[in-house]
């Protein structure tokens, strides 16, 4: 694997790029200059978006210092760090403007949306690709013959884990459209969830490790000292970005498009999560491209798991800090989408729950996706949340003893 390791030159190259990305914004917000909208949007934006790439270059540098589930788990929570700091700053200021409330349901909602119906497909065309470059290049040997078999993404046993807590989360998900708000109940109620997830994997993770590829590979060959300080500096070097960059983005998303026309909520909904997710789905294409289908979906499952429970949990509490109540208000807008994003994630429980993610499912996953934005109205809305929910519970009632060994394993180990 060490001919295969970036050189030190393409490793400096790249980091400097990324920061090159992120000056405009830093110095923007450090000097105090006032930019119009889209390009504060644009500038702010990318500064996001390499905070993104620094937090996850440090999280996947710092398995080489920690190990066990816990660790690899707070680790990919400070990866998502860019989402949680937008979203969770629009739920703070709608403690004192209201219209702040509907963006702040609009980016978790995309985020989430985006993940699944995005995300989860790009991983089964990265790995049909994947396939077929390595069943091209070795001819018809052995290796060949056993990657033209793996047609299909694979989860392991371990994924059912992510699993059974995605499923308890998915039914707990429908309460906020049901009551019209995220209440602080069921904040309280998806907070455990979550800190019960990461007790019970660490039960049977502890010798999970992932292979590192690109600037993370490079940086575990560095001596302890160095690396451990490159870790830190990254970690503190995508916190400042984010910090600087998270407040000015998301107003200005607002701004830009009351300028330029479009509807502000679209705006957050899908162009902030695309920034802050983007390295993401990126290392999980990367993953799947290079054949390691269990960790390119195993990675979007985990953040789908921490992004439907942490995050929900955190808004009404941000909301409350800002000045509002104690539970996050919706309007009928607002229930819709996490009505969609809701049945959208039992439809994705559904394919995911027998751990073989077929091409045709990924693509039926892709295609309903994509349906939201040719019929945007509100009966659309309802009748795809409809059609994700008959699709999703059917393919469960088929594969009930699957759900049955996922829900198994919240409770006992494998």
């Amino acid at each position: 694997m060490a001919g295969e390791l970036m050189s030190r030159r393409t490793l400096l190259v790249r980091v400097a790029l990324t920061l090159v990305l992120a000056l405009p914004a830093i110095v923007t917000r450090a000097g105090g200059f006032e930019l119009p909208a889209v390009a504060a949007m644009v500038v702010f934006g990318i500064g996001v978006l390499a905070a993104a790439i620094l937090l996850m270059w440090a999280a996947e540098t710092a398995r080489a210092d920690m190990s066990g589930a816990l660790a690899l788990a707070l680790l990919a929570l400070i990866a998502v760090l860019p989402e949680y700091a937008v979203d969770l700053y629009y739920a703070y200021a709608a403690g004192t403007r209201p219209e702040y409330a509907g963006y702040a349901a609009a980016n978790m909602t995309g985020a989430n949306r985006l993940l699944v119906g995005v995300g989860w497909a790009l991983v089964v065309l990265a790995f049909a690709l994947g396939v077929r470059r390595v069943s091209g290049r070795t001819g018809r040997g052995r290796h060949a013959a056993r990657t033209t078999e793996r047609r299909d993404v694979r989860l392991t046993p371990l994924h059912r884990i992510e699993l059974g807590f995605l499923a308890l989360a998915a039914v707990l998900g429908f309460i906020p459209a049901l009551t019209g708000e995220i209440g602080w109940y069921i904040s309280i109620v998806l907070i455990v969830l979550y800190v019960l997830y990461i007790v019970r994997i660490s039960r049977d993770r502890q010798e999970d490790v992932e292979e590192l590829a690109g600037v993370p590979a490079r940086l575990v060959t560095l001596p302890k000292r160095r690396r451990r300080m490159a870790t830190a500096g990254g970690f503190a070097l995508g916190a400042v970005i984010v910090f600087l960059s998270a407040k000015p983005f998301a107003n200005a998303l607002v701004d830009a498009g009351v300028s330029l026309g479009i509807d502000e909520f679209l705006l957050v909904q899908w162009l902030a999560p695309l920034a802050s997710e983007a390295p993401e789905l990126l290392v999980a294409t990367m993953f799947a491209w290079r054949l390691r289908d269990a960790d390119a979906i195993g990675t979007l499952l985990s953040s789908k798991v921490n992004q439907w429970t942490l995050l929900i949990g955190t808004l009404p509490i941000a909301y409350r800090i800002g000045g509002g109540a104690w539970s996050l208000p919706l309007d009928s807008r607002q229930i819709e989408e996490v009505l969609l994003t809701a049945a959208q994630t039992i439809l994705g429980l559904a394919l995911l729950i027998d751990l073989v993610f077929k091409r045709w499912e990924a693509a039926a996953l892709f295609v309903l996706f994509a349906v939201q934005f040719v019929l945007p109205d509100e009966t659309a809305r309802l009748v795809l949340s409809g059609v994700y929910l008959a699709i999703g519970f059917s393919v469960l009632i088929a594969r009930h003893r699957d759900l049955g060994a996922a829900m198994a394993t919240v409770i006992r180990s494998r």
